[in-house]
């Protein structure tokens, strides 16, 4: 029988079918009997699923990562949908197929990568042997094109790291372009290197194989630290390949931009952006990841009909859609014959 997708479930909606375990505790509930309580996951998103009456074994019966076969029904509650569960148990390796619970982008990694090769040209030679030692290490580059940017928040899907990083860089292009710079006292092969190697320390703080989680060094580290260590072995490397010393102040730059890309400690950098170039990246990163968010969650809205979306945890707001679909009266309003 072929999976059906968490997306599709409808309140009152029976459901028997496999899904990747997520997060999951067992709780008590106000008559202070406990349930089990479980987050759902496939390739069009997560659902939040409890068991009543739950038990230890229930809860031990297995691990977060795995996949699971859920037997209940599909259920409305405070304008979302939630699974209430009647049996959760481990499913055997014959019933699923692994890349049903593993979302991925919707654009064509390899077109994505060729664009990539074309926007990270540049014309200083030190950045120029840096980059391409970058690109030209496989390993790491199978794991840039099929990381996520993130576990949930922004570009959570396969090849999303990727995907966040090459619409960065078209935005750099726009504004930063050779012959057409807003901004001609900005260093454009800085900021096209930055953006590259912003987030590149994600592809070891993050686990993508199975499920999409956080690697030990990753908790322990982060991608900030990470990406500072890669950009130092890369440069390392640089020097022996150029027989010469890496140009410091230069590297210090581009240090600067990776510890500074979130914009400040609250948001997990250990300084604000202090040049033009670090401030640049900073804000193309924040404009990319949070208007994907904006997007994302207009579009996968379980109400579309409904002029405004439920609050959004991370967005820190509920998002105006309009009293009628946006998109149908644009079109209406672009009609020859309206």
């Amino acid at each position: 029988m072929p999976h059906r997708m968490l997306r599709q479930l409808k309140d009152g909606d029976s459901v028997e079918d496999v899904y990747l375990a997520g997060n999951k505790a067992l709780r008590i509930n106000r008559q202070g009997n406990p349930y089990l309580q479980v987050e759902l996951r496939d390739r069009s998103g997560s659902m939040v699923a409890r068991l009543w009456n739950a038990t230890e074994q229930h809860f031990h019966a297995f691990r977060e990562g795995e996949c699971v076969f859920v037997r209940g029904r599909a259920q409305l509650f405070q304008g979302n949908i939630q699974l209430i569960l009647t049996e959760i148990r481990p499913a055997t390796t014959e019933t699923w197929d692994p890349n049903d619970f593993l979302p991925q982008s919707e654009v064509d990694v390899s077109v994505l990568w060729n664009r990539l090769r074309q926007l990270v040209q540049v014309k200083d030679p030190c950045l120029r042997a840096l980059l391409n030692l970058f690109l030209q290490d496989e390993v790491l580059m199978q794991g840039f094109v099929r990381a996520p940017a993130g576990t949930r928040v922004h570009h959570a899907y396969l090849g999303g790291l990727l995907e966040h990083v090459v619409h960065m860089l078209e935005i750099a292009e726009r504004i930063f372009g050779d012959g057409r710079s807003i901004y001609p006292d900005v260093d454009r092969d800085l900021v096209v290197a930055g953006i590259f190697l912003h987030d590149i320390g994600k592809v070891r703080e993050l686990a993508y194989a199975t499920h999409f989680a956080y690697s030990d060094e990753g908790q322990l580290v982060g991608h900030v630290v990470i990406g500072v260590e890669m950009l130092q072995e890369k440069v390392r490397q640089v020097e022996t390949l150029l027989g010469e010393p890496f140009p410091q102040e230069l590297l210090l730059r581009l240090k600067h931009i990776i510890v500074s890309h979130h914009g400040d400690p609250e948001s997990g950098s250990p300084c604000m952006p202090m040049t033009p170039e670090a401030m640049a990246v900073h804000l193309i990163d924040h404009l990319d990841s949070r208007l994907h968010m904006i997007l994302r969650e207009l579009r996968e809205d379980r109400f579309p009909d409904r002029p405004w979306t439920d609050y959004h945890p991370h967005l820190e707001r509920r998002l105006f859609r309009g009293q009628t679909n946006h998109s149908s009266a644009n079109q209406q309003t672009s009609s020859p014959n309206g």
